[in-house]
């Protein structure tokens, strides 16, 4: 504990900052898109798909690093396929996370091969677990501001069906939404999301990001509008955050997001209202949000 302690200084923090302003704007950016599209997650109950594609995105990543090309392509490759590949078989199957469940461990053992095959740097590798944002340079922040942009924009277009088609897909059939394209269409800009959320907190703890602040913010509010702020919120205190304290000592950054996260999550845990009634009300309100939202 005390080598802990001991690592933490704050002389020159801003000199520090002044380095990282890049990995700032771009946590910042992908914190935003992350706590969007992590409502629909939320809702879809696909949080053990994320991590699934994750893994995905981590061997596409090792590839890529084993083979010489650009990591950050290789990880979105991955991971598109993988949210591809997780969305066929699913309309197929109707059950996500067996789906996820049979891709998990033979993405994680492609990844461990290839990185066990590559005799390059070995922080590299660890790169890969655990996230490298603070060493982005201005190509990459551009590259990954850019799709979280894109990646929101197209999720605030197809809101309403698809929110409609999150809470009810039955329903929403029913009534002529076009289901099964709205999943895939999810399913894809998931896919990209997770590949440029790799580039944070690394594939083992993607879930901190794109999770967690919509899993909190669910705790404390059933209002749809009000939901998504919270987590966007929650998951940009988390991300630039981390990187705020991660400049003041040699603990990488990835612990502080996931740590802001769960202190968030445990906060409004206890925050949160239970009993019967609001559950009662959540359902209803949660029900109503396409035709309200």
């Amino acid at each position: 504990m005390e080598t802990l302690t001991s690592s933490f200084t704050t002389e020159g923090y801003w000199e520090l900052f002044s380095l990282v302003r890049n990995s700032v704007i771009t946590a910042g950016v992908l914190g935003l898109m992350g706590g969007l599209i992590g409502v629909f997650i939320m809702l879809r109950r696909t949080a053990l798909v994320v991590h699934g594609i994750a893994e995905i995105s981590f061997a596409g990543a090792a590839l890529a690093l084993l083979i010489g090309v650009d990591v950050v392509a290789g990880s979105a490759l991955g991971a598109v396929a993988a949210s591809v590949l997780i969305g066929v078989l699913s309309l197929r199957d109707r059950d996500t996370s067996a789906v996820t469940g049979v891709l998990m461990p033979f993405g994680l053992g492609l990844g461990i091969l290839f990185l066990s095959l590559y005799q390059g740097r070995s922080a590299n590798k660890f790169g890969l677990l655990t996230g490298q944002i603070v060493g982005v340079d201005d190509i990459q922040t551009q590259t990954l501001v850019t799709g979280a942009v894109v990646i929101s924009i197209v999720l605030l277009l197809i809101w309403r069906p698809l929110m409609f088609a999150s809470v009810d897909p039955q329903l929403a059939r029913a009534r002529g939404v076009h289901v099964n394209l709205l999943s895939m269409v999810f399913m894809v800009l998931l896919g990209i999301a997770v590949a440029m959320s790799v580039q944070v907190v690394g594939a083992l703890l993607v879930l901190a990001l794109l999770v967690v602040p919509a899993a909190a913010a669910l705790k404390v509010t059933v209002r749809p509008y009000l939901a998504v702020l919270l987590s966007m919120l929650f998951a940009l205190i988390s991300s630039v955050g981390g990187i705020m304290l991660a400049i003041t000592g040699t603990v990488p950054i990835s612990p502080y997001i996931t740590t802001i996260s769960f202190v968030i999550y445990v906060i409004c845990v206890f925050l949160g209202r239970g009993g019967r009634n609001r559950r009662r009300r959540s359902a209803a309100v949660l029900t109503s949000w396409p035709l309200t939202a």
